[in-house]
This record gives structure tokens, C-alpha cells and sequence, in this order.
């Protein structure tokens, strides 16, 4: 996989993440191939010098900002090993589940979210969402080397696989009980619909409970990533 960008190559070079090799473009200052270059050879990752031309080559989005790295093809975590951990330490759980996520960017945004308030895992579909890709890694700025992200066959299962470890899975939709009048400190998962479609009517069904935001203007829904974001850190103010 090829990831592009200063801020999530550094992220993969300080993590324990598997990068194969670094381009960097020959224009930099020499102060800034030399940070790049540092850390790589503390992980004996090989890096290359090169020109504009060449990596523009490499380029899928020619964003780079005059770097990129060839990765590890993403590897998702075990839930079962994820809850298992948690249960034996005692800690309490927090999960967002994904109910179809398409676009990369509101993925990677969410991501970064989700691990800036220490979430316990991300939870995704394996069809109808978008998969980790190299987008995703630049949107997240790197975040998702630090997050537990998993792939699940079916969420309807999941959700049922959760309760069981009590957790309890609320959903978030527009027009229902206001999520700050709810009380999100003990086990939870927060379901985010997709983009166009919201949350799917069999998971929604399958939630314990739906919880919306609330709001004053015209316009009666907030983009995916912005809802989780407000959602994530309500979560995380109670829990606090």
C-alpha cells in the first residue's frame, strides 16, 4: 500500500507499524530529509531520494507533500480478543460501530476522533463500507496505527455479540431522546450511520436505544464524522 504525506509517515516511522520503504523528494530542505531519514534508519526502513518527476509517478493523489511510503497492507484487530482483553482488566468499554461509512475522508476523520478519546476499538462492516486504504491513513493523520479498528461479517450479530458482554449499543439518529440526558459511562457502543442513509433499519432495530444531537438550524442532520465527534466526546465528558 502506498501512503502519502509528512505527518502520517512520521506517525508510521514512530509506531511499531511495518513500512517497507520511504521516497522522499530531492526539493526538501536538507533539515527536513534528514528528520524523515532519521527515523526511518532507527527502523532500518530503506529511503530514497528522489525527483519531483519520480515521485509524482508514485503518486496516487499528488498530495505528498514530498513524501511517501510503501506499507503493510492494513491488518484489523480481533474483537473477541479486544473484549477479552478489556474484561480481564476490568476496563470499561467503548465501541463505535460504522453502519456503512463509504467515504474515506469522513473514515480517516473519524478515526482520528476516535483515538483522540481513547476509544476501545472501531468496529466496520466488511461490505457495503469503505475499508482502510491509503486515503484513509493520510485523512487520519496517522491516527489509525494508535486504534484498534475491526471487520466484522455481520453488525446485527455483533450488536447481539456486545450485549451479551454488556455493552450497551445505543444509536445515533436525528428527532429521539437528546444524548446528553443519557448516561453513557459504563459499557457502550455508538452506532453512526452512513452518509446518505443514516443507520440501517435492522440495526436500528437491534439498538438498545436511539439518541440524537441536538439542533436549532434549518438544516435536520450534521455529516457522519461531525456527529460522531460531538457523540465521542459527550461520551468521553461523562465518562471523565
Amino acid at each position: 500500500m502506498i501512503v502519502e504525506g509528512l505527518n502520517v509517515i512520521n506517525e508510521l516511522l514512530n509506531s511499531h507499524y511495518e513500512v517497507e520503504k520511504v521516497f522522499v523528494a530531492d526539493f526538501l530542505k536538507d533539515s527536513e530529509k534528514q528528520n524523515i531519514t532519521n527515523l526511518a534508519n532507527e527502523r532500518n526502513v530503506t529511503v530514497e531520494i528522489v525527483d519531483k518527476a519520480t515521485l509524482q509517478k508514485l503518486s496516487p493523489s499528488s498530495q505528498n507533500q514530498g513524501y511517501i511510503a510503501f506499507v503493510k497492507a492494513f491488518e484489523y484487530n480481533d474483537l473477541h480478543k479486544i473484549i477479552q482483553e478489556a474484561e480481564q482488566n476490568n476496563d470499561k468499554m467503548f465501541f463505535v460501530i460504522l453502519d456503512s461509512v463509504e467515504d474515506p475522508h469522513n473514515l480517516g476523520a473519524i478515526i482520528r476522533t476516535c483515538e483522540c478519546a481513547g476509544v476501545t476499538a472501531i468496529i466496520l462492516p466488511k461490505n457495503r463500507a469503505c475499508p482502510v486504504n491509503a486515503t484513509v491513513f493520510k485523512t487520519s493523520a496517522g491516527a489509525l496505527v494508535h486504534t484498534n479498528i475491526c471487520q466484522v461479517t455481520n453488525l446485527n450479530q455483533t450488536i447481539e455479540m456486545l450485549k451479551k458482554h454488556n455493552v450497551w449499543v445505543y444509536g445515533l439518529e436525528a428527532g429521539n431522546k437528546q444524548i446528553y440526558d443519557t448516561d453513557l459511562q459504563g459499557n457502550i457502543a455508538l452506532v453512526i450511520g452512513s452518509e446518505g442513509f443514516g443507520i440501517s433499519r435492522l440495526v436500528a432495530q437491534n439498538c438498545d436505544e436511539i439518541l440524537s444531537i441536538q439542533m436549532k438550524g434549518k438544516v435536520n442532520s450534521l455529516n457522519a464524522s461531525n456527529a460522531s465527534a460531538i457523540a465521542i466526546f459527550e461520551a468521553l465528558r461523562q465518562r471523565k
